[in-house]
């Protein structure tokens, strides 16, 4: 199965750095707060963050209680930045792809990823490997690039006026599943679109309940300081989704 490490790209992970080094990036802004707000009380749980690249998540997750967390990621890049700001002794880093999460073989309570899923070819593996590292009654939470978003393949993204502004969002075979490459920061980096009835309906079939949908957009007081992410109130830029191992 093809596995892309676009993150240990010299030049794709120096231009990542820049934008997270940005603070008002829209990952920290609205990503981040609303994959938050659908985690569950951390305390004595037991985590497994899927693409936790540099770790700030893994900390975080002890902050707040967490009695053991386990973060994977495909970058080694990634993961040498982990070790070095983000370490703690309940924090155990893993050099592993996540197509590779049968090799894991403890349980957790909770399963959280960061804009990573749209990375991973096959969903439906990704999910049941998912449903099989978690304890009766967990909960899988995600973010990943919106479906308005990841359908996108060519063209133009935006039809503007004769001023430049931004009038609406453009978009391109949204009905049809598969790969998409794009450049940002190099060529040829890959992402797969899903639809929203491919994510919800294949959640459902390994045997997920779902619990919340969360479409993030700025709010009016965060519009004001930061007037550039008004684009945002045409499409919503992530998808972040709450799930639970029935029973």
């Amino acid at each position: 199965m093809s596995k892309q490490n676009i993150y240990d790209n010299s030049i794709f992970f120096e231009g990542y750095k820049k934008i997270r080094e940005n603070k008002c990036n829209a990952n920290d802004l609205i990503e981040t707060p609303a994959l938050f707000s659908l985690l569950p009380d951390l305390q004595g749980k037991t985590i497994l963050d899927l693409g936790c690249g540099v770790g700030g998540h893994c900390l975080e997750f002890v902050n707040a209680g967490a009695k053991k967390v386990v973060g994977i990621d495909i970058s080694k890049k990634m993961l040498e930045v982990a070790e070095k700001e983000n370490h703690h002794s309940k924090i155990t880093y893993l050099n592993l792809p996540m197509e590779s999460l049968s090799q894991i073989s403890e349980k957790f309570d909770l399963v959280v990823s960061s804009l990573a899923i749209h990375y991973v070819k096959d969903f439906e593996k990704l999910a049941s490997d998912v449903f099989n590292l978690l304890n009766e009654n967990g909960l899988f939470v995600f973010s990943q690039e919106h479906p308005l978003n990841t359908c996108f393949s060519e063209g133009n993204r935006w039809t503007k006026d004769e001023k430049g502004n931004k009038l609406f969002a453009n978009i391109s075979n949204y009905s049809t599943d598969g790969l998409r490459e794009s450049s940002w920061f190099v060529d040829g980096v890959k992402k797969y679109h899903r639809t929203f009835s491919s994510i919800v309906n294949t959640l459902v079939l390994k045997g997920f309940v779902i619990e919340k949908f969360v479409e993030p957009i700025p709010t009016e007081q965060m519009l004001e300081k930061y007037p550039e992410h008004k684009d945002l109130l045409h499409k919503p830029d992530f998808l972040v989704v709450r799930v639970k191992k029935s029973n």
